[in-house]
């Protein structure tokens, strides 16, 4: 399996605070990494930094193209679609609204009605609430909203920040295995960053550990799972 994504020397800050320290990672096509970390190891910095929304040293390479130095809406336009911590869903938007302007960087109708349908499969509360306001979506309504919204671009790599946060464990559970679908049938390689770090090695084939920016452990996920440190700090046993 060839590589989709190659970062290399990775470098971040904000201001005179750096906060990654030259990361050097690979996702392979079709696959799912996780990134696992305490809160401010510069796990949504990483993921802000492909999406060109920081400044930035070093190489990312998205199927061979330099992405460093590029506009984020170019980025975007390369098939990097990315869901922010927080959702980032227009509130006075209705749900379908929200998803069309996912598809902002289209110009073919007929595959963006097939992509609505596609979405609203995946997610078929959202077709219950295609009409009402994005603001008075439930958070995992809101969330699965956010991902729709994506999908929506047919993304390449899809960059997932925290999908987990606020929801209730039966939703977690319910949107993980609709992401996992997603991987399998629509062969979208997947970037997750996510503090519920059983969650994530379950769904993820690879894995990297980020302390204070820089990268201390990675392998697969089922060597990460085994590991006795990142059981210890990150797994609670």
């Amino acid at each position: 399996m060839s590589s989709l994504l190659e970062v290399k020397g990775l470098e971040a800050s904000y201001g005179q605070s750096k906060v990654l320290n030259g990361l050097d990672f690979n996702l392979e096509q079709g696959g799912v990494t996780t990134i696992l970390g305490a809160n401010g190891a510069g796990k949504t910095t990483t993921l802000r930094a492909i999406s060109g929304m920081v400044s930035l040293k070093g190489s990312i390479k998205l199927a061979g193209q330099e992405l460093a130095g590029t506009r984020a809406a170019d980025i975007t336009r390369c098939g990097v679609a990315h869901v922010p911590e927080g959702r980032g869903t227009f509130v006075r938007l209705s749900a379908q609204e929200n998803l069309t302007l996912g598809a902002y960087t289209r110009n073919d109708k007929a595959g963006i009605a097939e992509d609505m349908e596609r979405v609203y499969s995946y997610f078929p509360i959202l077709k219950q609430r295609r009409n009402q306001q994005a603001g008075t979506l439930s958070g995992g309504e809101a969330q699965m909203l956010a991902v729709g919204r994506a999908l929506m671009l047919r993304p390449r790599l899809l960059l997932l920040d925290e999908p987990s946060f606020g929801l209730a464990p039966l939703i977690v559970a319910e949107l993980f295995e609709i992401l996992r679908r997603i991987n399998a049938e629509e062969g979208v390689s997947m970037l997750l960053v996510e503090q519920n770090a059983s969650l994530a090695l379950d769904l993820a084939d690879h894995a990297y550990l980020l302390e204070t920016g820089s990268i201390v452990l990675s392998g697969t996920a089922d060597s990460i799972l085994e590991n006795e440190t990142v059981r210890r700090s990150y797994l609670g046993y």
